[in-house]
């Protein structure tokens, strides 16, 4: 009987949105096992099991257990048959491109748009203060990211990374992570992601290549964007019934 493939994620995690939107864009059966980050369950005994650094997304192959959202994408793209050799390319120079970017991902954008995303929105749904200077800081390494991403992995030549004509897992995971602006209101989004027109427009062929997948696991932000407007408005409402100015909570 054959095992099927398990993924352990929240879909609030940008690294677990681009997991699963890789297995549903090439036809990879999954069970998909939600560890709920507000509620703490990546602390449990059970996911301990499966991750012991506790951190997700985690899959489960069979009794092959592999963590880190880059090297789930690579064993993805190579251990299952029929994947377009576009997602991660057999050529070696090629190879190495994606990788560049994937590399770069990880060592500057966690100081990017997630940062930002974090300190100035998502903090509260696992229980810590918004952090306004946090988010200040990390701003400018979000806009200084996205001026990299148009002067050098964006090309004259191609709609996607590296001059490609087709998306690769760095494609997949890049647009994940800035995708996580979405929760901003409206004003901050056009903001910090208006000025950068060759970013969007790789940002909506991104989207129109992977659809309908991309836009369908990337809802669960739309939702928490509604739900995280309303508690402002709240708040707000009440900061006015009181006359009273707002006090931001802050946390270095």
């Amino acid at each position: 009987m054959e095992m099927t493939l398990k993924l352990y994620v929240d879909r609030m995690s940008h690294a677990c949105r681009e997991v699963i939107i890789f297995c549903k864009l090439n036809g990879i059966d999954f069970e998909e096992v939600h560890i709920d980050l507000s509620k703490g369950q990546q602390w449990s005994p059970e996911y301990r099991e499966i991750n012991p650094i506790r951190q997700i997304p985690a899959i489960m192959d069979g009794s092959f257990k592999l963590s880190e959202s880059h090297a789930i994408l690579r064993y993805l793209a190579c251990a299952f048959p029929r994947i377009a050799d576009h997602w991660y390319p057999t050529d070696l120079y090629k190879r190495a491109k994606v990788e560049s970017v994937l590399d770069w991902q990880r060592t500057t954008f966690p100081r990017g748009s997630g940062s930002y995303v974090f300190h100035s929105v998502l903090g509260p749904a696992v229980g810590i203060p918004l952090n306004t200077k946090a988010a200040a800081r990390t701003e400018k390494n979000l806009i200084a990211s996205l001026a990299l991403i148009e002067s050098v992995w964006l090309q004259k030549k191609g709609r996607f990374l590296l001059g490609s004509d087709q998306p690769s897992i760095a494609d997949l995971s890049l647009a994940c992570e800035i995708m996580a602006l979405e929760v901003l209101d409206d004003k901050d989004h056009e903001r910090i992601l208006g000025p950068f027109k060759r970013v969007l427009k790789w940002l909506d062929d991104t989207k129109n290549a992977m659809a309908p997948h991309f836009e369908e696991v990337q809802s669960t932000l739309s939702n928490y964007k509604q739900k995280a407007q309303k508690q402002r408005n709240t708040v707000g409402s009440k900061i006015t019934q009181s006359g009273r100015k707002p006090v931001l909570q802050s946390k270095m």
